[in-house]
């Protein structure tokens, strides 16, 4: 489901419907604080390793994935074993992407597989226990943000630059969880994804909000595979958050877009909706084009036949986004 265009609207202009809505919403952040605010958030679960928790304000997604695969990454090249955990619908479970499917485990655990150990769990706390006995030197904790099982070292609210906490108003009558000022006193970072022009953007509407909340800024970048792009007939899907941005990276690698399809998030790409899919592109004499999120539900035999568009966070003051969240820099050689 894509959620209704007024919650993206700016803060000064949220809507009739965002006003409609309004006591709903309001009942559902009371909701919120009455849950981070029962007495187990004050018994959560204290590591014996720092715990980073990548969450969000928002509702769907705003890019804590790629953060996560970003934290672990760097924290890799200062030799930190990190592990993430993120929910389940059971018990804990260490994700395999070579035995696991995005249909038994989700397509954004098999991502972060990729690079790292992921614990699934329906109980935060639980699945914080298992990557602590399998020798994590620190926990990422997927999208926890509201979730008081497990007591958090640092905390990131991770936000899309180009439509910041959209109307801020809550659930249902916006995008919002929580409401800002709620939220970013438990928070010690924003980050926010995006280019030049939308973190711009976001300063001019949320700089104030953000009341002295260190704030970093990051933005998407292609992954260079040697693939030329320019010219190239495509026919792009995706079922991502905001499936624009992707069909935008493609446009300015120079891909020549003859149809775009964007599907729910998370949709599952069974045999017969790929098999529409390649009966659409060979018509209009296009290749299949979709994100590596989103090739991770496609049925196997079908990987071969379609290309994947890789891209990677790029934190504009990494080293300072560690020492934020405790990580000193690793002495010099």
């Amino acid at each position: 489901m894509r959620p209704p265009a007024f919650w993206n609207n700016p803060p000064h202009r949220p809507g009739w419907q965002a006003r409609l809505l309004a006591p709903l919403g309001w009942l559902y952040a009371g909701a919120t604080r009455r849950r981070i605010r029962q007495p187990r958030a004050r018994a959560g679960l204290r590591a014996d390793v720092p715990v980073i928790c990548v969450g969000n304000l928002n509702a769907g997604g705003t890019g804590k994935t790629p953060v996560a695969i970003a934290l672990m990454q760097a924290l890799a090249e200062r030799g930190v074993d990190a592990h993430v955990v993120t929910r389940g619908y059971g018990g804990a479970l260490r994700v395999d992407e070579r035995r696991h499917t995005a249909a038994q485990v989700g397509d954004e655990p098999l991502l972060l597989a990729a690079f790292g150990p992921v614990w699934m769990s329906r109980d935060r706390a639980a699945g914080v226990r298992c990557a602590q006995d399998a020798g994590a030197q620190a926990i990422i904790l997927d999208d926890g943000f509201q979730n008081p099982s497990v007591q958090k070292t640092r905390s990131i609210v991770v936000v899309d630059a180009d439509i910041g906490f959209g109307n801020g108003r809550c659930i249902p009558a916006g995008p919002l969880r929580e409401s800002v000022a709620s939220g970013l006193k438990r928070a010690d970072v924003v980050l926010s994804v995006g280019p030049d022009s939308a973190q711009k953007k976001f300063v001019q509407d949320w700089g104030q909000a953000l009341n002295g909340v260190r704030h970093v800024t990051a933005h998407m970048e292609p992954l260079k595979t040697g693939m030329w792009w320019n010219g190239l007939r495509v026919m792009a899907f995706a079922g991502i958050g905001r499936p624009a941005k992707f069909y935008q990276t493609l446009r300015e690698l120079g891909a020549n877009i003859v149809k775009a399809q964007s599907l729910d998030d998370h949709q599952p790409l069974t045999p017969a909706l790929y098999a529409r899919l390649e009966r659409e592109a060979k018509s209009l004499r296009a290749q299949l084009v979709t994100t590596e999120k989103d090739a991770i539900r496609l049925p196997p035999k079908a990987r071969r036949m379609v290309l994947t568009l890789p891209v990677r966070l790029q934190v504009d003051d990494m080293p300072g986004l560690l020492a934020l969240l405790g990580f000193e820099a690793p002495p010099e050689a």
